[in-house]
Parts: structure tokens; C-alpha cells; sequence
């Protein structure tokens, strides 16, 4: 049976004080506000000093949370500059990768420009050259060193001219076409060239060799004058070469010469220049002479079977008249 209304157990009694206690207490905080508000409605400078602790009691946890704020950002921040950092370094890899492609570029064209001035330098010598052309092809697989050049007939260009670079003699041009030219290289077993020692006047023929090396055949035997790093010039011999044109340079010593590296690489050179044949005259006499030769004439038959006998010119004078013998007795008087 449930007591009686006028006692009341101890717990009862505990819940209405703490519910008492908790409207006294709401009842504090309420006057309290109202009469903060009216201060600080009335004279607001009063409540200055209170604010003022308060905010410095809350800064601590003002800057912690600021703390937590820049450092989660600055995560994020990391995490979202980590793959754009990855995208940048591979877009700068591919500039970088442009960028030497274009350094290159850059400095074939630098080298370029040396070789066609050197090549405009040659052209505003003396001798005016014939045509300014690239070599454009070269036998391959052929025991011949042949090279074809992009110029003809038609730019002046026929066949014995020589073919010059700025490091010196490249051939001479074996036969022309149109608008292309074979070149016969001083490097091919068929050329010969007349050539000197750079420093005084010995004389030699370069011969070509199928290694692309030059056999340089003195024609004074005897002790050998020659030494490695000799440079030999074309010494104009023949008419057809202009002299002082660089041909090569002394590798090594044999028995009746030396065997010569080659000064104008064909395979590293490009522009080239040809000129007229140096001593026209003499050349086409030496050609003559070459084609009459096999099947000539002593000149002292020729001169015996073809002159006339002399004549005087006492002798022009008409023969004296043969006289008739007289008639003699047997004959009739007519």
C-alpha cells in the first residue's frame, strides 16, 4: 500500500531540492543578465574591464582552435600541391625535353651559319666561283667515290671543274647534267692530284685509296723529307687546280711517301663551291695531246709526206724550148 501523502520518501525529497535549487539558480542567472544589460545599456565603460578578462580567458582556446584550423588547411593544402606539384614536374620534364630538341636545333644552326660564311669568305676571293651547290648524295656500295652535286649545266658547272670546301679540295666534277653533277672525290682509286708540301716545294701526286685515306707518292725518290703532320697543297701543276688549296695532312711514313688524311671530309661537308678550271689552255692542250698520242704520227713522217719541195726563185724561170733534129735524106721533103 503506497504511504501517505504526508511522508515522502528521502529520494523525493532530494529531486525537489535539486528542482528548487535549479529555478533559484535560473532565477539568478536571469536577474543577473537583466541588470548586465542595463549596465551595459546605461554606462557600457562599466562592463569594459569584464569583457576584457573574459576574452583573455577564452584566447587559449581561441588559438588552439586558429591552430587546428591553419594546420588541417595547410594538410589539405600539402595533399592537393603533392599532385599538382607531380603534373608541374612532368610538364617542365616535357619543356625541358623541348628545350634541348630546340638547343640542338639551335646550335646545328650556329654551325650552319659558320660553315656558310666561311664558304661566302671563299667565294669573295680572287677567284669568282662558278656555282655555290649542297652535295646531296654519295655512292654507298660501289668500290668508286662518287659524289653528286645539285647544280648543271645549266648553273655553269661542266666537267674537269673543281670542287672546293672551306676546309679545301673535295674533287672535281666528272661529269654534269642539268640540273646535277657527279663529282669524282680525291678519295677514289681514279684521282690523281698534283700536290706540295705546304712549307717548301716538295712535290708529290695524291693518289686516292679505297679507305678514304690519300697514298701521297713523292716524285723525287730518295730519303724521305717527310713528317707526320705535314699538310700538302695543291701545287697548281697541270692547269687544272688552282695552287695553294688544302688536300691533306701526313699520317703516316712508307718507303716512297706517306699515306694522307684527308683535310675536306665529304661526309661532313655540305655547301660546296665549284670553280673554273684554273689554266683552261693548258688543260685542253693536255687533253689533246692525251687523245693524239695512242694513234699519232711521227711529226717528221707527217712533215716529210705533207712538204713541198722548195723552190728558188731563180728556178720559176719557164724551161728552155727542147730544139727539133733536121730532116735527113730518107725523109721526103714535104
Amino acid at each position: 500500500m503506497p504511504p501517505p501523502a504526508g511522508q515522502r520518501s528521502g529520494s523525493n525529497k532530494r529531486a525537489e531540492l535539486s528542482l528548487f535549487a535549479g529555478y533559484v539558480l535560473a532565477g539568478l542567472g536571469a536577474a543577473l543578465g537583466a541588470l548586465l544589460l542595463i549596465l551595459s545599456l546605461w554606462r557600457p565603460e562599466t562592463l569594459y574591464g569584464l569583457r576584457s578578462m573574459i576574452t583573455d580567458m577564452a584566447s587559449p582556446i581561441g588559438h588552439a582552435g586558429a591552430a587546428s584550423r591553419v594546420e588541417s588547411r595547410n594538410f589539405f593544402e600539402a595533399i592537393a600541391g603533392y599532385y599538382d606539384a607531380g603534373s608541374k614536374n612532368a610538364e617542365l620534364q616535357r619543356e625541358m625535353e623541348i628545350a634541348r630538341v630546340r638547343l640542338a636545333e639551335t646550335r646545328a644552326l650556329e654551325q650552319e651559319n659558320v660553315r656558310l660564311r666561311a664558304v661566302l669568305g671563299m667565294a669573295r676571293d680572287d677567284v669568282r666561283p662558278i656555282a655555290i651547290a649542297r652535295l646531296i648524295g654519295s655512292t654507298s656500295a660501289s668500290t668508286r667515290r662518287i659524289a653528286y652535286l645539285g647544280a648543271g649545266y645549266q648553273d655553269g658547272v661542266h666537267p674537269g671543274m673543281p670542287v672546293t670546301s672551306p676546309m679545301g679540295l673535295v674533287g672535281r666534277v666528272l661529269e654534269a647534267g642539268r640540273a646535277s653533277s657527279r663529282v669524282l672525290l680525291l678519295t677514289d682509286s681514279e684521282s690523281i692530284v698534283p700536290v706540295r708540301r705546304a712549307t717548301d716545294d716538295v712535290v708529290a701526286f695524291a693518289e686516292g685509296r679505297a679507305d678514304g685515306s690519300l697514298r701521297l707518292k713523292l716524285i723525287n725518290l730518295g730519303v724521305n723529307p717527310l713528317n707526320v703532320g705535314d699538310v700538302f697543297v695543291t701545287s697548281g701543276a697541270g692547269g687544272m687546280f688552282r695552287p695553294g688549296i688544302a688536300v691533306a695532312m701526313v699520317t703516316q711514313l712508307t718507303d716512297d711517301g706517306a699515306i694522307g688524311q684527308l683535310l675536306s671530309n665529304p661526309a661532313a661537308t655540305d655547301v660546296v663551291i665549284v670553280e673554273p678550271v684554273w689554266q683552261k689552255p693548258a688543260v685542253q692542250m693536255l687533253e689533246v695531246i692525251e687523245a693524239e698520242i695512242p694513234g699519232s704520227i711521227a711529226p717528221s713522217e707527217s712533215s716529210d709526206e705533207t712538204a713541198e719541195p722548195a723552190v728558188s726563185a731563180d728556178s720559176r724561170q719557164p724551161p728552155a724550148p727542147t730544139p727539133t733534129p733536121p730532116p735527113t735524106a730518107a725523109q721526103p721533103a714535104e
